[in-house]
């Protein structure tokens, strides 16, 4: 059971299987966003498949992303982040929760764009430095000025995923909210497509 009293039967009545997208919901924002912690409860409420890029990333290459990143670089990880999203966005319907980076990539980006739904998780500053500091596994923010550079990434990469099919809030609401927001943007495109 949720906090806020409700469970995953709940949300998935409000949305019909037959209301489903036929493509992928792919969750883009930056770290912090709660992509992986709101995808894993839309993927439950709608009663599909839940899939980490990072951690489909990791299974392919035999090795942890700080390492891929650290051993070859950010480019060579971007080539591999595309090839394996494509994959996943070849496969059946689900929800796919990407890195920070990935929709930043024009190859990535439209084949989200062409196979997939994207929903872009907003948070504003506070909201996304609090949770990055719960853990110390964001190889960017291991600067002095973690809060800066999470600015920088905001200024560069939000315009970027301005270009989301969706927009939702994960912001000082719980992460069940989020995915209500989810489905009723869902619904509603639906109905108003």
């Amino acid at each position: 059971m949720a906090k806020d009293g409700k469970n995953s039967k709940d949300l998935h009545a409000a949305l019909t299987w037959e209301q489903m997208p036929d493509r992928m919901i792919v969750l883009i924002g930056l770290m912090g966003a709660g992509k992986t912690s709101v995808g894993r409860r839309l993927a439950s409420a709608l009663g599909v498949p839940f899939f980490d890029a990072d951690e489909e990333i990791e299974k392919a290459a035999g090795q942890n992303v700080e390492d891929i990143f650290a051993d070859y670089g950010e480019a060579a990880f971007r080539d591999g982040e595309r090839k394996v999203i494509e994959r996943l966005l070849a496969g059946p319907s689900g929800v796919l929760a990407t890195g920070g980076g990935a929709f930043m990539d024009g190859q990535t980006r439209a084949l989200i764009r062409d196979k997939g739904l994207s929903i872009w998780l907003h948070a504003d500053l506070a909201v996304l430095m609090e949770r990055v500091s719960r853990r110390d596994t964001r190889p960017l923010l291991r600067q002095p000025d973690p809060r800066n550079i999470m600015k920088t990434l905001m200024a560069k990469r939000y315009p970027i995923y301005a270009e989301a099919d969706i927009r939702v809030e994960s912001g000082v609401s719980s992460h069940t909210h989020a995915v209500e927001q989810i489905i009723f943007a869902l619904k509603s495109r639906q109905q108003n497509p």
